[in-house]
């Protein structure tokens, strides 16, 4: 058959993997609950362990075996649905009032919780520039490299945050509520020096990022003006029958946007953001929140490809005595920069030192939002593979540790479930908002 039609046997094998790689994330995801970590912390490892990292050692070349190169194409465009879906979702689930809320505590510690750690990974950055085997690819701007690093030091996981949040009762405590504020803007932020870092990496030129920023504010312009009232009214005038309809043309509102912003040089996913950051909320909202369920729920059907897909690029296999080093290094500077970034503030504005060492771990914690940040560096030539698998360990090191010392600081042991949404709600696609519905 792969000699009768090498293309059909080529989707036939991505299927295959495809229903292989799901079944495996399955298990792993069982043991993360078992250890009362979040799901996500075992769909990163599965993806890892499918990889040469582990899978590699084996003999055989087993990944290559069970995901060939000619098929892993077709698995990344599935996980890149996956993602475009995921962070509609995060834009969809965006809380403007919760932030609103705290903005008079909040202003101080988020300031501190995106100025130390991005100045620490800024520094970090500038460092490793000097070293073009960490760099993927030459002709990186300083800048450009300096900016994504900050960017990727300083983001919260808001999905894998909200779950651990529920996880120990804290979605009704200022704690939880003050934790998933800040995360929010954090992300939003983060999103949007992303784009700036994007923007100076692919373009060339004055001339090159002026076209950039120009076409980006018509985009704005248009999501603000035209998308968000247009989807106002149809909000309104549409009756729960139409929500299965509605789906669809969410879901292509979703894939026009990103290829609007892949176009212009910001990267897709910015425009599946921003498209569920302007849908309408409230009352407007009700016939939206039942059309977006089943796009979430395809989502979380999809996103595990993403992990295997990240995994296969990560080969711990290549590290060194100096990557070790610059992974712990990594660490410590993610784990430093959040952590104090945060706490200092936050005893600063009259928490107590228990609460503020709980509010910095909670917003040390990086998970999918982190991957999916990785992902965009990576494919971007912005890291090396070394760098780029470091990286990963981080994002994996800081996740998994914020369960186990939240409870030890809060003095509760083992986390516990208050009212936890459907399962598996901390896939990062399910139970994401702050409302924790």
């Amino acid at each position: 058959m792969a000699d009768a039609n090498p293309t059909e046997w080529h989707v036939v094998v991505a299927i295959g993997g495809a229903g292989l790689l799901l079944l495996v994330i399955t298990v792993f995801v069982g043991l993360a609950r078992r250890l009362r970590q979040p799901a996500v912390i075992g769909e990163m490892a599965a993806g890892i362990v499918l990889g040469p990292s582990v899978l590699g050692l084996v003999g055989g070349d087993l990944p290559d075996v069970l995901f060939p190169p000619a098929v892993r194409p077709y698995l990344t465009v599935v996980a890149q649905i996956g993602v475009l879906l995921f962070m509609f979702v995060i834009g969809w689930e965006f809380d403007r009032s919760m932030v609103a809320a705290h903005r008079n505590r909040a202003v101080l510690i988020w300031v501190g919780s995106l100025a130390l750690p991005m100045t620490l990974g800024m520094g970090l950055a500038l460092l490793l520039y000097r070293h073009t085997d960490l760099v993927g690819r030459d002709g990186v701007p300083a800048v450009g490299f300096a900016l994504y690093l900050g960017v990727a030091m300083s983001v919260t996981a808001f999905p894998v945050l909200a779950r651990i949040i529920v996880d120990h009762g804290l979605q009704s405590r200022s704690l939880g509520v003050l934790a998933l504020a800040l995360a929010a803007a954090d992300d939003v932020f983060a999103w949007c020096v992303l784009a700036v870092s994007v923007a100076l990496v692919t373009v060339s030129g004055l001339g090159g990022y002026l076209s950039v920023v120009a076409w980006s504010a018509v985009y704005l312009a248009c999501m603000v003006w035209v998308v968000r009232p247009v989807a106002a009214i149809a909000a309104r005038r549409l009756s729960a029958s139409a929500a299965p309809y509605l789906t669809v043309a969410l879901a292509g509102g979703v894939f026009a946007s990103a290829f609007a912003t892949s176009a212009i040089g910001i990267h897709a996913i910015f425009g599946a953001f921003c498209f569920g950051l302007v849908m309408p909320r409230g009352s407007d909202g009700a016939v939206l929140r039942q059309a977006v369920e089943p796009i979430r729920q395809v989502g979380l059907v999809l996103m595990p490809v993403f992990f295997v897909v990240t995994g296969l690029s990560v080969d711990l296999t290549t590290f060194t005595g100096s990557t070790l080093l610059l992974t712990g290094v990594i660490i410590a500077v993610a784990c430093l920069g959040k952590l104090g970034g945060v706490a200092l503030p936050a005893r600063l504005s009259g928490m107590s030192a228990r609460d503020a060492t709980a509010l910095g771990l909670l917003m040390n914690t990086r998970g999918l939002t982190e991957l999916v940040i990785l992902s965009v560096g990576f494919s971007l030539g912005l890291l090396s593979v070394q760098l780029y698998s470091a990286m990963v360990v981080m994002a994996l090191f800081t996740t998994a540790m914020a369960a186990p010392l939240l409870a030890l600081t809060l003095r509760e042991g083992p986390a516990r479930s208050v009212s936890p949404p459907p399962e598996p709600a901390d896939t990062d696609l399910a139970g994401l908002s702050a409302r924790t519905e």
